[in-house]
């Protein structure tokens, strides 16, 4: 008999785990889990106990984690109080030092504070003034897969992005980066599998050259 592998998935920042659903693996191979954020439990909870907190809902031993932007750092967290086979993070960051300029101004500064999630949380009420095609088009997907609006989560996963300071380094960890993720840019990351042309959101553009690169990472 052929045991299945167990994948867990965390999705980027308020998003939902619809953001795989175009991801293709063989379910001969895999069984797949998909978490969804928890809403910190107040503003100042530390990414220690959220990470404990969502590795509780990992059930089964030696999984791979796989996590999506502000996901593949929660799954290097979460990885402190598990035992995972591997870890694969995608459109995401390994270490602060991947972080590009502008970001680490924000994070110096804490210009972050400033951000407007209010709107963010609103943003759906904006959908009939707007003319632009594009916008609304960016609005839609918007709607469909960034679900958490909380503003207590939002302005905590902001902080705990910019402010990430891992306490040991990760082992057995595989880095899939597009090299138009205008996030974080490709170049300020070291030893990344690149994607070409892959934006940030390559999770929902280009899963089908993902769906390949992790069955390859995970069967090697």
């Amino acid at each position: 008999m052929t045991f299945k592998k167990h994948i867990y998935f965390v999705p980027g920042m308020a998003a939902n785990s619809k953001i795989f659903d175009y991801l293709n693996l063989p379910s001969s191979l895999y069984e797949l889990h998909f978490l969804e954020w928890l809403i910190p439990t107040s503003k100042n909870e530390t990414l220690e106990s959220y990470a404990q907190r969502m590795a509780l809902l990992v059930t089964h031993k030696n999984a791979v984690l796989i996590g999506v932007s502000l996901g593949g750092i929660m799954v290097q967290e979460m990885s402190v109080f598990l035992n995972p086979e591997k870890i694969i993070i995608i459109s995401s960051i390994k270490h602060p030092s991947e972080l590009p300029k502008r970001l680490l101004f924000f994070k110096k500064t804490k210009l972050y504070w400033l951000f407007p999630t209010k709107l963010v949380t609103h943003l759906e009420k904006l959908i009939p003034f707007i003319f632009i095609p594009i916008l609304k088009k960016r609005v839609t997907l918007y709607q469909r897969y960034f679900a958490i609006k909380n503003e207590i989560y939002i302005n905590w996963a902001i902080h705990q992005a910019l402010n990430w300071n891992p306490t040991r380094a990760i082992q057995n960890i595989a880095h899939i980066q597009g090299t138009r993720d205008h996030i974080f840019p490709s170049n300020y990351v070291k030893n990344p599998i690149l994607i070409s042309k892959g934006t940030h959101i390559m999770i929902l553009t280009k899963a089908k050259e993902i769906s390949a690169i992790i069955t390859n990472l995970i069967n090697c």
